[in-house]
Order: C-alpha cells, then structure tokens, then sequence
C-alpha cells in the first residue's frame, strides 16, 4: 500500500512517527497522524484545512487537551456526561494526586527505531486507501489520508468536526479544487 502514496503523504507519515518519538509514545496513533498533517508545510490537505481557518497552533491545542484527557474523544466525554460523569472534574482530582497530564501517559521505554502504528492509526492508513479509491485516484495522497481522518470517528475526527472539516466538507472541498 505504501507505494501508493505520494511524497507527500509519506512525508506526513514520517512526521507522525517523529511526533510520537519527541512525545515518547509507544505507537502512532490517528492523533499523530493528524499531527503530523499539521506539520507539513504545504500540500492539498493543509491547503484545504486552511481553506476551513484551520491553522496549526488551533490543532495542536486540540490534541493537547485530548492528550490531557487519556484521548478520549468529545463524543465519548459528552456520552460519560450524559450519566452525570464530569470528565474534567475527574482529570483535575487525578491531576491534583498524580501531577499535571497524568492522563496523558508516560513516555515509554523502548528500543530505538521502529515505532509501531496502533490499530487505529493502521485502519486510518488502510481508510486513506479506500477513499483514493471511492473518488477515482490511483495515488494516495495527504488529502486521501485527511480524508480517512474524517471518516473514522474518534479523537481525531471531533477535532476536525469542531472546525467545519467534516467527510463531507472535504470532499465537497476537493471537487470544487478540481473543477476550478
């Protein structure tokens, strides 16, 4: 599969690995994924998220906060709500016993190298894929991995929901791009 993808794709992928090497992470996960869309410089995905106003200091805030909170998505913490479980009441008393980011995770002992992708992150990869299919392209591009961002629900897809960039909005997006 990874033939498929372009220069630049793969560049976000390598920015992904690098993200999760600086934070200590045992594997990538969608959220380093995204991350490291953030982090490239140019190319059809940033140039869509900026297309929304989507800026990378905003989605490093996000990932920040979700971090914070174990990654538990907004729908999950909404849902926890619904029963009367205050999520950050519950991170603010773990906080407050074990320290700031707590939730967060421990950077993990591991061996140089290789850093493992999470089933999350590989059904992201294999996502990416099947939306390059569904629109026609022979190529996997950063787009078609924004794509699968928006696809799969999780952390990853409410942070981009919360800013307009939904399934729907990116493709609807890219044929615009296209036909003009």
């Amino acid at each position: 599969m990874f033939e498929r993808f372009t220069r630049d794709a793969r560049t976000v992928v390598v920015e992904a690995q690098e993200r999760a090497s600086e934070s200590g992470s045992a594997e990538i996960d969608a959220l380093h994924l995204l991350s490291g869309l953030m982090r490239t410089e140019a190319g059809t995905a940033r140039s869509l998220l900026d297309g929304f106003g989507v800026t990378p200091a905003d989605i490093a805030t996000e990932l920040d906060r979700v971090r914070r909170r174990g990654g538990m998505s907004d729908t999950d913490a909404e849902a926890l709500g619904e029963f009367g479980i205050d999520v950050e009441q519950i991170i603010a008393r773990v906080e407050q016993i074990h320290g700031e980011g707590a939730l967060a995770g421990k950077p993990a002992l591991r061996k140089r190298g290789h850093i493992p992708f999470t089933r999350e992150a590989k059904k992201t990869l294999e996502e990416s894929l099947k939306q390059a299919v569904d629109i026609g392209d022979k190529h996997i591009g950063e787009e078609h991995l924004l794509l699968a961002l928006t696809a799969k629900p999780g952390p990853a897809a409410d942070i981009l929901a919360k800013r307009g960039v939904t399934l729907l909005a990116v493709r609807q997006a890219l044929r615009l791009r296209e036909a003009s």
